[in-house]
């Protein structure tokens, strides 16, 4: 009986939601949600990498009359590392290209996440694809961090 509670209590742990949060990296930033973006959308642009889509979740929530914190997500990627990862696992096209969310918290505090490459789900094997998921994880954090300062 206790190894069949300890499998049971085991498989509701993986099953919480703080266990899901494990594949989201997420970075402090000094400014409002709207100005990271739009510093990372710079910053991207001048690194040679496509933004493909802006989309204001609180400008959705505004036009049917509810009320959301900032919350703004930046598609963009660079089809180059996109084209390498999906050659080696080609359903990691249903996450390509990556999403940055900038958010504010109820305390008034600005952040910027996304999900780790490395932790998508996706079989990835061979130097290629694991030099690819190195590559594209070392720029997001880099972005990040450069788009979370003023």
């Amino acid at each position: 009986m206790t190894k069949l509670t300890l499998a049971a209590l085991t498989f509701m742990t993986l099953l919480s939601p703080a266990h899901a949060a494990d594949d989201i990296i997420t970075v402090p930033s000094t400014q409002s949600a709207k100005a990271s973006l739009d510093k990372l959308e710079f910053i991207a642009a001048e690194r040679g990498l496509k933004v493909y889509a802006r989309i204001d979740h609180a400008a959705g929530a505004q036009s049917v009359g509810q009320e959301l914190r900032p919350t703004e997500v930046l598609i963009l990627g660079h089809p180059k590392a996109g084209t390498v990862l999906m050659q080696c696992a080609q359903m990691a096209g249903l996450d390509l290209p990556m999403r940055v969310l900038a958010w504010e918290d109820d305390a008034g505090k600005t952040w910027l996440s996304y999900r780790d490459p490395a932790k998508l789900g996706h079989e990835y094997s061979g130097l290629t694809c694991s030099f690819a998921l190195k590559r594209i994880n070392a720029t997001f954090e880099e972005l990040l961090k450069e788009a979370a300062q003023k």
